[in-house]
């Protein structure tokens, strides 16, 4: 690759890499004119600042990217905290940053690193753009995380962004939010509450659905394919219309249970909930086990058979340690179905289920406090530590069925 890359001319610098960083200053330029109000203005302004970028990175002899790029990024950081204190530093910097790169990037030919030497130019054209616009999907997945992040630490009790929040001054921040979440049990009830529903739901998903996927992994069972549409369904049809279908089924099950078998009504509302969100997560579990069983050796099985062994010390000893990752794959999405949703339980729980979704729906609906934001960062927080597990387990899965992670 590095024969490649050094293969690789300079492009034409007033035709193509000139134009190229000018239209990225142009639109970094708009944006921040807008800020204050002259939008156009910035574009034409940060178009030219553009410009001088890739031909000032032009003229330097061997250009050192690091280098160039990070004295970018506190060159703009510099400049904007004139104009707009703690917070102008840091968006200048980041700006500064990304238009450091992108010159060097484009000016130094390296966008030409990643494809094949003999691509034309339309293709080493559509080869970015794709990489580009996989990007700004990542980008805007993300972007409205960011805002519930930052305004949870807001220091006032409603939700905007404060001037000293802006200005990243300290007593712009603070933690009373979290300490409201935490200490209350307005907040710590349906906290315990989800934390009693979705791991008991996941474990039953988990032993469903493991059952499941193994089963339809069988080429002799007979409509299969049928089954697994229906058992994957409640991933497919929309959630109120399940939620609906579950209300008019478990009403008549609680009440069966309280009265013909004398059960507690908070305990009755318990087991409804915990089943409907085992529902939903079955789905999950059949299909991260049956992509799992995909590169299974059934050899093993028979061989194992062959050795005595009965089907259940096959399962656990052969079989199970193999699909384990895809297994703790599935039981990790259930998990963040069950402790994430909340239309069902709408529909099948009552007050003494309130789970910490819910809890937020009604903060939402009823009274606005910043409180909401951070019991949300808690649970992205969350989903993103079990999101990491599940891709080393997925990492870990290949390196044990002998393919490359990635």
């Amino acid at each position: 690759m590095s024969a490649v890359i050094s293969s690789v001319k300079r492009p034409e610098l007033f035709s193509f890499t000139m134009p190229l960083v000018a239209v990225l200053g142009a639109m970094f330029g708009f944006v921040t004119g807008n800020i204050f109000g002259s939008p156009w203005v910035g574009a034409i302004l940060g178009a030219i600042i553009g410009a001088v970028i890739a031909f000032v990175f032009a003229k330097i002899p061997n250009v050192k990217t690091k280098a160039t790029t990070l004295a970018t990024g506190v060159v703009f950081g510099g400049v904007a905290f004139i104009f707009g204190g703690l917070g102008g530093l840091f968006g200048g910097f980041i700006v500064g940053i990304s238009m450091g790169w992108f010159a060097n990037w484009v000016g130094t030919g390296k966008y030409r690193a990643g494809v094949p030497i003999y691509y034309t130019p339309r293709q080493v054209l559509w080869h970015n753009t794709f990489l580009f616009i996989c990007a700004f999907v990542f980008f805007f997945l993300i972007a409205p995380l960011l805002p519930v992040v930052w305004l949870s630490f807001n220091a006032e009790n409603f939700f905007t962004f404060t001037p000293e929040m802006l200005s990243f001054k300290a007593e712009g921040y603070s933690l009373k939010h979290y300490r409201d979440f935490l200490g209350t049990d307005e907040w710590m009830v349906p906290l315990k509450n989800s934390l009693i529903i979705a791991p008991i739901a996941t474990l039953i998903s988990v032993s469903l659905g493991t059952l499941a996927a193994i089963g339809l992994s069988q080429s002799h069972v007979p409509g299969r394919q049928a089954m697994m549409a229906v058992l994957i369904s409640p991933m497919i049809v929309p959630l109120i219309i399940s939620a609906t279908g579950m209300f008019f089924f478990y009403a008549p099950l609680g009440n069966w249970l309280e009265i013909k078998l004398g059960l507690n009504q908070a305990f009755v509302g318990y087991v409804k909930v915990i089943l409907a969100h085992a529902v939903l997560g079955i789905p999950f579990v059949i299909i991260t086990v049956t992509a799992t069983l995909v590169g299974f050796d059934k050899s093993l099985t028979r061989a194992a058979a062959s050795m005595g062994a009965n089907p259940v010390t096959t399962f656990f000893k052969v079989q199970m340690p193999l699909i384990l990752p895809g297994v703790i794959s599935g039981g990790l999405f259930a998990f963040i179905t069950s402790f994430d949703e909340v239309v069902v339980v709408l529909f099948v729980g009552s007050a003494r289920q309130q789970t910490l979704p819910w809890q937020m729906y009604t903060g939402l609906r009823e009274q606005i406090s910043p409180t909401i934001l951070a019991a949300a960062t808690i649970l992205v927080s969350v989903s993103i530590l079990l999101l990491l597990t599940v891709e080393l387990l997925r990492r870990r899965s290949e390196r044990l069925r002998g393919m490359s992670p990635g």
